[in-house]
C-alpha cells in the first residue's frame, strides 16, 4: 500500500487536485489494528486504492488524530474514513475488516462517487453506449469516464475513441465505439437538440428572473408608497400633537404670568410697609450708634492718656538679649541711658541707642528730650549699639605702641571672651526703685531674662512651636488701640 507521507491538509489538497477520494485510517498497537494494516497492504486492494484513493495513516494517540475527531468523531480503534471531495463522509469502517470486505467497499465508494460526479456534470457530457440510442450524461473529463465505465462493467476497445466535439461556447466529450461511428451524426443532433433545449431553459429562466425583479421592483415601491403614507400621517398627528402642546403651554405661561403680577403687586404692598417700619428702626439704630461711638471715643481718650503716662521700654542688648523697664512719659531719654547703664554695668563701654522702626539713631542733644517728645510713649524699641572703635582709637593714643600692638592681637580673643561671658555671667542688679521687677533676688532676674529669650526665640501656638522671624518680634512689641490701628 502505497501511503501519503505528508500531513491531513497536504493530503487532502493532494485529493481535490487529481479529483480522488481522501482515505483516513486511524490505527493504534492492537492487534485488531495490524489485522486492517495487513488488509490494506493486499496488493488487488492496493491496486484499487491508488486508481481512486489518496489515503494517510494516523496514529490514535497522536495530535492529528485528536485534531481529526473534532471534525469526524471516531467511535473506535482501527476504523477508516472515505471522504468525498465536498468533505461529507462516503464510508466509514469501524474495526478491523478483511481484504475481499475492504475492496467491496473501496467499489462501492467509486460507485457512490461517480454516481455524484454524473449529477454534478449533467450540462457538459454525453456519453454513448454500444448497443444503445439513449446517450447517457457523465463527467467531461476523460479519467472520470474510464472510471463510470469501469465500475458500471462497460468495455471499451481503447482511449482513442474519445472525440471532443466542440458546439457554440460549450465543449462536450462524446465517446463512441468503432462499431458504431455511423451513430455520429445521431450524436450530433442530439447535443444540438440538448443545446437548443438548454438554451431555452436558460432563456425561460432569465425571463423569470426577469420577471421576478420586476415584481420584487414593484414590490418594494408599493411598501415604499405605503411607508410614505404612513410617514405622513404619523407627522400630520405629531404636528397636531405639537400644537395642541403649544397651546396648552401658552395658556400655562400666561396663566403664571398672571400669579407673578399678583405676587409682585403683594411684594411691593409688603416692601412699602416694611420700609416705612425700616425707617423707624433706621433712626433708632443710627441714635444708639451714635451714643455708643461718643462713649467709645471717651473710653479711647482716657486709655490713650493713660498709656501716654508711662512709657514701656524694651532695650536690646548687641549679644540678643534685652531687658525692659517702664518710665514716666514725660522722663529724659538721659534717664532711660542711665537705667541701661545700671543693667550692662559698663560692660559695653561708651553707646549709643537707636530705634529700628523707624531707622532713627539719637544723639546728646536727644538725652535732654522726655520720652514723649522721642515718640517712645506708649512703648518702644531701643537698641544698644557700643562705639568700640572709638575706643580703642582714644586707648592707642594713651598706651602707647607696644600696648597698642598688643591689645589690637588680643582683641579678637577679647571679643569673643566678652560674648561668652555675656551669655554666661548675669549682669549686675539695677538699683532699688527704678527697674521693675529688681530686688534681691537676683536668680530670678536672671530667671525671668532666660525665659523672656527663650521666648523671643521660639513661638508657641497651641501646642506647637516654632521659630521666631523678624516679622513675630515686630508683631509682638507692636500695640494695638481700639481702632485696629498699629501704633509704636
Amino acid at each position: 500500500m502505497r501511503w501519503f507521507e505528508g500531513s491531513i491538509p497536504a493530503a487532502i489538497a493532494s485529493a481535490k487536485q487529481q479529483s480522488l477520494v481522501f482515505v483516513v485510517v486511524i490505527t493504534g498497537e492492537d492487534e485488531q489494528s495490524a489485522q486492517l494494516q495487513s488488509s490494506w497492504e493486499e496488493d488487488k486492494v492496493s491496486e484499487a486504492a491508488h486508481n481512486c484513493c489518496v489515503a494517510i495513516k494516523v496514529d490514535a494517540k497522536s495530535e492529528t488524530c485528536t485534531q481529526f475527531s473534532q471534525i469526524y468523531p471516531v467511535v473506535c480503534v482501527p476504523s477508516s474514513f472515505f471522504i468525498g471531495e465536498n468533505g461529507i463522509p462516503l464510508e466509514v469502517v469501524a474495526g478491523s475488516v478483511s481484504a475481499e470486505d475492504l475492496l467491496k467497499r473501496i467499489t462501492k465508494v467509486q460507485q457512490v462517487r461517480g454516481v455524484a460526479k454524473v449529477a454534478k456534470y449533467r450540462k457538459y457530457t454525453i456519453l454513448v453506449l454500444v448497443g444503445t440510442k439513449t446517450p447517457i450524461i457523465i463527467d467531461k473529463e476523460r479519467s472520470h469516464i474510464l472510471m463510470f465505465c469501469r465500475c458500471n462493467r462497460i468495455s471499451l476497445i481503447s482511449q482513442e475513441h474519445f472525440t471532443l466535439i466542440a458546439d457554440g461556447c460549450n465543449q462536450m466529450i462524446v465517446l463512441i465505439l468503432a462499431n458504431y461511428s455511423r451513430k455520429l451524426c445521431v450524436v450530433f443532433l442530439l447535443l444540438r437538440l440538448t443545446k437548443k433545449l438548454e438554451d431555452r431553459r436558460e432563456q425561460k429562466k432569465k425571463g423569470e428572473e426577469e420577471e421576478e425583479v420586476r415584481r420584487e421592483m414593484e414590490r418594494r415601491k408599493q411598501g415604499k408608497e405605503m411607508l410614505d403614507f404612513k410617514k405622513q400621517q404619523e407627522d400630520d398627528k405629531t404636528r397636531r400633537i405639537m400644537d395642541e402642546r403649544n397651546r396648552e403651554k401658552a395658556e400655562e405661561k400666561a396663566a403664571r404670568d398672571r400669579v407673578k403680577q399678583q405676587i409682585a403687586l403683594d411684594r411691593a404692598d409688603r416692601a412699602a410697609r416694611y420700609a416705612k417700619n425700616q425707617e423707624e428702626v433706621e433712626a433708632a439704630r443710627q441714635a444708639a450708634l451714635q451714643a455708643r461711638q461718643v462713649e467709645q471715643e471717651a473710653k479711647k481718650d482716657a486709655a490713650v492718656r493713660e498709656r501716654s503716662a508711662i512709657a514701656r521700654i524694651q532695650f536690646r542688648l548687641p549679644d540678643g538679649s534685652f531687658f525692659t523697664n517702664q518710665f514716666p512719659a514725660e522722663s529724659l531719654l538721659l534717664d532711660a541711658r542711665e537705667f541701661a547703664v545700671q543693667e550692662t554695668g559698663h560692660r559695653y563701654g561708651n553707646f549709643s541707642m537707636a530705634t529700628m522702626f523707624p531707622r532713627r539713631e539719637f544723639t546728646s542733644e536727644d538725652l535732654n528730650k522726655s520720652l514723649l517728645e522721642l515718640e517712645l510713649a506708649p512703648s518702644a524699641s531701643v537698641v544698644l549699639l557700643p562705639s568700640s572703635r572709638a575706643s580703642n582709637m582714644v586707648r592707642q593714643a594713651q598706651g602707647g605702641g607696644f600696648w597698642a600692638i598688643l591689645e589690637h592681637i588680643l582683641s579678637p580673643l577679647l571679643a569673643v571672651w566678652r560674648y561668652i561671658s555675656g551669655l554666661i555671667a548675669p549682669s549686675p542688679p539695677p538699683p532699688a526703685g527704678e527697674a521693675t521687677g529688681s530686688g534681691p533676688a537676683q536668680p530670678e532676674t536672671l530667671r525671668k531674662r532666660t525665659h523672656e529669650k527663650r521666648q523671643e526665640e521660639f513661638k508657641k501656638d497651641g501646642k506647637i512651636y516654632r521659630l521666631r522671624t523678624q516679622e513675630d518680634s515686630e508683631d509682638d512689641t507692636n500695640t494695638w488701640n481700639g481702632n485696629s490701628t498699629q501704633q509704636m
